[in-house]
This record gives C-alpha cells, sequence and structure tokens, in this order.
C-alpha cells in the first residue's frame, strides 16, 4: 500500500509541476543553471568510465577469440554494440542516479529543512514549477551526453584494440561498419529520453516531500538512488521489449 500511495503522490507531483508556470524569464536561468550543473557537469566523469569500459570490452573481446575462424573484426562490431545498446544509455544513467540525482534529492531536501520552499509558497510560486521544471528540460539534453559518451567510449575500444596490437585499424573500423543498423542508435537515444526524465523526477520527489532534519536529507538520497536504480532497469526492460 506504501508503495501504491507513493506511486500516487509521484504522478500528481508531475501533474503539479505544469501547473502555473514561472516567469520565462526566470525560468529561463534556472534551465541554463540546471543544464550547467546536470549535463555538463557530469559530462567529464561519464567519459572517463566510458573510455576505459570501452576499452575493457575491447580487451575482454581479445581474450575471448580462441578459434582462428573467427575474424578479429569482431572486437570492433562487439565494442560497437556494447557501448551503443546498453552501455551508453543504461550503465551510465544507474552512474548518473548516483551523480545527479543524490545532488538533485539533497538540494531540494535541503530547501525543504531550511524552509525556502514554504518562502517560495507564500511568494505566490509553484514550488515544483520553479524546482523541477527545469531540472526535466535540462534532462531533455541528455541524449547530447549520451551521444559524446557513444563516441567516448569506442575510441576507447579502438586505442585498446589498435594501440595494444590486439587488431589492425583496418580490421576494427571493418567490425565497427559490419551489419551496422541506425535504428539502434534511436533506440538507445528513446531510452536515453525516458531515463532523463527518471532521473530529474524520482530524485526531486523523494527531495521535496522528505520529513525531517539534516540527517534525513542523506536518508532521502540514498532511498532516491535507490528506487531511481530500480526504476531505470524495469524501464531498460520494458523498452528493450517494446522497441527491440
Amino acid at each position: 500500500m506504501k508503495l501504491l500511495s507513493n506511486l500516487g503522490k509521484y504522478m500528481i507531483m508531475l501533474f503539479e509541476v505544469f501547473r502555473r508556470p514561472t516567469k520565462p524569464v526566470v525560468l529561463k536561468e534556472l534551465i541554463l543553471k540546471e543544464i550547467d550543473d546536470l549535463i555538463i557537469g557530469s559530462l567529464g566523469i561519464t567519459a572517463f568510465i566510458a573510455l576505459f569500459m570501452g576499452a575493457v570490452v575491447a580487451l575482454q573481446t581479445s581474450l575471448n577469440l580462441n578459434n582462428p575462424l573467427i575474424p578479429k573484426s569482431l572486437i570492433g562490431y562487439a565494442v560497437r554494440q556494447s557501448i551503443i545498446l546498453e552501455f551508453a544509455p543504461t550503465v551510465i544513467s544507474i552512474i548518473m542516479a548516483g551523480k545527479v540525482g543524490s545532488y538533485i534529492t539533497s538540494s531540494i531536501g535541503s530547501m525543504n529543512v531550511t524552509e525556502q520552499i514554504d518562502a517560495l509558497r507564500v511568494m505566490g510560486i509553484n514550488p515544483l514549477n520553479y524546482l523541477v521544471f527545469p531540472k526535466i528540460v535540462a534532462m531533455l539534453f541528455y541524449p547530447f551526453l549520451i551521444a559524446a559518451i557513444m563516441f567516448v567510449g569506442i575510441l576507447g575500444g579502438f586505442m585498446a584494440a589498435v594501440y595494444g596490437n590486439l587488431v589492425s585499424a583496418e580490421d576494427f573500423i571493418i567490425g565497427l561498419q559490419d551489419s551496422f543498423i541506425p535504428y539502434q542508435i534511436a533506440y538507445a537515444f528513446i531510452k536515453t529520453a525516458v531515463f532523463g526524465i527518471i532521473l530529474a523526477t524520482i530524485p526531486s520527489y523523494h527531495g521535496y516531500f522528505m520529513k525531517g532534519g539534516a540527517l534525513e536529507v542523506g536518508k532521502a538520497a540514498t532511498t532516491s538512488f535507490v528506487w531511481t536504480c530500480v526504476a531505470i532497469i524495469i524501464a531498460n526492460y520494458l523498452l528493450t521489449l517494446i522497441l527491440l
């Protein structure tokens, strides 16, 4: 029953986010700030992880190519499929749940504790539109981050495979181009867009409705991370079932 109650409050929150919008001039500044904090600020750590994950996929694939009849170009193919289909959209989103999700929950939770949200209500401002709507808009740019991660991940695989003398550059590129289906890129971006909404709203929910003091802010951040990961994994399964 508690799960259904929280789900109902979450759906009501989503409805309230779009009621009584804040002035466009104010929203513009808030959105630009959120893009800088949530998207641009996450580029460094996610690109670093993607670079080495691409390298690991290339190394693991190479180490398991024991059959001489299997072409070395399979390394490029495995790197491409792993990065585009699952690693970039799903694994990076789970990492973002820790980085971005915890930041959103703690920042809104801290405003809750210090009664800044109550102050917004007193001034006639819709707190959910003011706090959550810019985050949702900012996370609509999340696919651009994932596109950069795809490039960096494949680059990491290329560098590890070619400069590690596992395969020639020509064979890696052949594998990279082999049986490529453009729809797979669209599939990854659709998943990423859904994950972006989850990353913006579930942590916001836990921060906005938390009760207590500073100690509860940390607990709310942990809870939001867990439920955001659960939502991403379930959404990943359902979207894969539907889209593929």
